[in-house]
């Protein structure tokens, strides 16, 4: 039975979320700059934004498993401390290669997201689950566009490393509220390692749990596609801005996911579905604005608002969805369920990049448009004919809680 989370709870969990994903996109705003310095061509510099994906994707299925099996409150402080070793690895790289392994450090352990939606999902009250699921997730879209700002002052001042030196000193630090303030959260269900994570591979049988999956995965690499490539066209003619004017393109996208803080309460009255709706078919009409950079940026802009509110709306409403159905084992459900997002991160980095050394911002916006489409298409074949009486638990508890 959930308990009522205190504020003070939710504030922490929330900066461990933050924290933990800006040591995979601190990157970002500043990759042109990493790739000179550590001699990357421009043409693979995606593979930079990568390397967080991809340790992040390994620690999906390999790490947050452990949520099921062991103390949560245990495991966000240990992952805490060694997304600070990975982050610490990346600051004194002397090469792309270290460099690599370093993000893909921090990558693995950042799964510490993961294991902290899972506690907070565990611990809350089912009227209540939506809710502290939104306030936590918000702490990751904080990291995610708050450290575009950071690492852009950083970037211009002082050098793109010191971000990481940042980073890792703030997991650190974060580890000693998490062991004071969170309550513990012991697993009593005897179920081993093996077991959870042949339970994560049966999911692919669920239909719904697959539908969510494949949506989350379009979003997120039409996210990718914007956040990963956006440093590209503003350091070019004509606008040749610094690390700090593009970083500050991350306060937008901070707005616009802000402001879908209220997904979490749309989702406890059952609307998680029609809210997943409207805000794809956003997500597919901000691309309109975003590829207007002439002769003003303000349809750029309002763009990235709107798709930033997008992303954030179908990210927390498929989490309510998929803990409300899954609630024994929401660690390794939302692993599964996290895949995705970080293997559409990571497509989004790789094609935006190419995408705009080969054709321009234009490509890269089409590359990104296409991806917001086929998550609205994708969404609307799980939504349509008789899913919601034969694809199982998910749909129908839905239902439920809408009817």
């Amino acid at each position: 039975m959930g308990v009522e989370v205190a504020r003070s709870q939710r504030l922490v969990l929330a900066m461990v979320c933050a924290v933990a994903v800006a040591t995979i996109y601190a990157l970002q705003p500043v990759l042109e700059d990493a790739g000179a310095d550590l001699g990357v061509a421009p043409g693979s510099l995606g593979w930079l934004v990568a390397a967080g994906q991809i340790g992040y994707f390994a620690g999906l299925i390999l790490l947050a498993p452990l949520g099921d099996i062991l103390d949560r409150r245990r495991l966000i402080a240990v992952h805490l401390l060694l997304t600070a070793a990975g982050a610490t690895v990346a600051a004194i790289a002397p090469n792309a290669v270290v460099a690599a392994v370093g993000l893909a450090i921090a990558g693995l352990f950042a799964v510490v997201v993961q294991v902290t939606v899972a506690y907070v999902a565990a611990i809350s009250a089912q009227h209540d689950r939506g809710r502290n699921i939104g306030a936590v997730t918000s702490g990751v879209v904080i990291g995610i566009l708050g450290v575009r700002v950071l690492a852009g002052v950083l970037g211009d001042t002082v050098g793109w490393r010191t971000v990481y030196i940042l980073l890792a000193l703030a997991c650190m630090v974060l580890a000693v509220p998490v062991r004071l303030c969170l309550r513990p959260d012991p697993r009593t269900s005897g179920r081993r390692y093996a077991q959870i994570l042949a339970s994560m591979g049966r999911l692919t049988r669920d239909r719904p749990f697959l539908g969510r999956g494949a949506v989350t995965f379009f979003v997120f690499a039409a996210f990718g596609t914007l956040w990963s490539g956006l440093a590209l066209p503003l350091g070019a003619q004509p606008w040749a801005f610094g690390t700090t004017e593009i970083g500050l393109f991350g306060l937008a996208g901070l707005a616009g996911a802000l402001g879908a803080t209220r997904a979490g309460r749309w989702a406890d009255t059952g609307r998680a579905q029609s809210v997943s709706g409207w805000s794809l078919a956003l997500l597919a009409a901000s691309w309109l604005l975003i590829a207007r950079t002439d002769p003003t940026l303000w349809p750029m802009v309002i763009g990235i608002v709107a798709l930033d509110f997008a992303v954030q709306a179908v990210h927390v409403s498929s989490q309510h969805l998929l803990t409300t159905a899954h609630p024994d084992r929401a660690g390794s459900v939302i692993g599964a369920y996290m895949a995705f997002y970080s293997l559409g991160s990571a497509l989004g980095a790789i094609t935006t990049t190419w995408a705009y050394t080969t054709w321009g911002w234009s490509a890269s916006c089409l590359t990104g448009a296409l991806y917001a489409f086929a998550a609205f298409a994708t969404w609307a074949l799980v939504r349509s004919g008789t899913v919601a009486h034969r694809a199982g638990p998910l749909a129908r508890r839905e239902c439920e809680s809408a009817g």
